[in-house]
């Protein structure tokens, strides 16, 4: 199977070195010149707690030129799905597909008004990575990720990705309720990111202090009631204590949210926190916790991008 990871950012970068380290034909597609470069110079450096390892993969400033592949893996910030969905459209082979395990809420429902709801797979995953400059990721914590499709019977081309993902040391489930696995990845963000982004705290940081633990559950039982105005089965049995879980097992992590703000880039803050906001709008469940936690992000944005 040929795979072209669009967005080469810390999951990107992430999944795009084990692919590789696995054998899998995988090219890693990103914007920034000085990180593809540096993979196409050095390598890929992949910092673990064993120590550092060089990874030799393929690297991309764009799609143009490429050759046709059977998988696109889309990790760009939410604001890039539309851009990124259209030209994964021009590169997919027949009977291709686009995996989106992308943070938030509506991005798979982006891809699929371009490539086709049949050809979009969408999932979640509970690791954890830091891009820690060009050419250099460190994997910040392990967990398992879950895929499916966002139209139609799961399938064997969906087996066969999750087998391509968990043979290549990113342990992979298929699952048959898309629609779950998104919400559940999106109370999971909502309880940490824009607290670890707000606060400059690391995951695992936020279960050790007792006010930061009381605002995550302030936050995760909003985004629950929202949810099941929703008619949403999530996919787990005590939110509150699986968000707690994740950021225990991400400890060491820098929530994607707190390495935009560190970097000056902007955050997803709208398709996560705010998601939970317009969503209890629609269906009439208040969420102030979580409306001032957009606001503060949103105003942190604007002081550190001025227009």
């Amino acid at each position: 199977m040929k795979i072209a990871v669009i967005g080469a950012g810390a999951m990107g970068s992430l999944f795009g070195a084990y692919l590789a380290k696995a054998g899998a034909a995988v090219t890693v597609v990103d914007v920034w010149p000085e990180h593809v470069a540096a993979i196409r110079g050095q390598g890929l450096v992949l910092s673990e707690a064993a120590g550092d390892e060089v990874v030799r993969l393929d690297a991309a400033l764009g799609t143009g030129g490429m050759e046709p592949v059977d998988l696109v893996i889309l990790f760009v910030k939410s604001a890039a799905t539309q851009a990124a969905a259209t030209d994964a459209a021009a590169l997919l082979r027949p009977g291709g597909r686009v995996l989106t395990l992308q943070n938030g809420l509506g991005n798979a429902e982006v891809i699929a008004e371009i490539v086709g709801a049949e050809r979009v797979l969408a999932g979640t995953t509970a690791q954890g990575a830091t891009l820690l400059g060009p050419g250099r990721v460190r994997h910040g914590g392990r967990g398992e990720t879950h895929i499916g499709r966002l139209s139609g019977e799961v399938d064997a081309f969906c087996h066969e990705v999750a087998a391509l993902l968990t043979n290549a040391g990113l342990p992979t489930v298929v699952e048959p309720d898309v629609r779950s696995l998104i919400w559940g990845k999106l109370i999971i963000n909502t309880g940490i990111n824009a607290l670890t982004a707000l606060l400059r705290l690391r995951n695992g940081q936020l279960a050790e202090l007792a006010e930061t633990r009381q605002l995550l559950a302030l936050a995760v039982e909003e985004a629950v009631q929202v949810a099941r105005a929703a008619g949403v089965r999530l996919p787990y049995e005590n939110p509150l204590d699986k968000v707690l879980a994740v950021a225990v097992a991400t400890g060491q992590n820098q929530s994607s949210m707190l390495q935009d703000v560190l970097r000056g880039s902007p955050t997803e803050i709208a398709v996560i926190n705010g998601a939970i906001v317009r969503e209890g709008e629609r269906l009439g469940v208040a969420t102030p916790v979580n409306r001032t936690l957009t606001l503060l992000v949103q105003a942190l944005e604007k002081n550190l991008f001025p227009s």
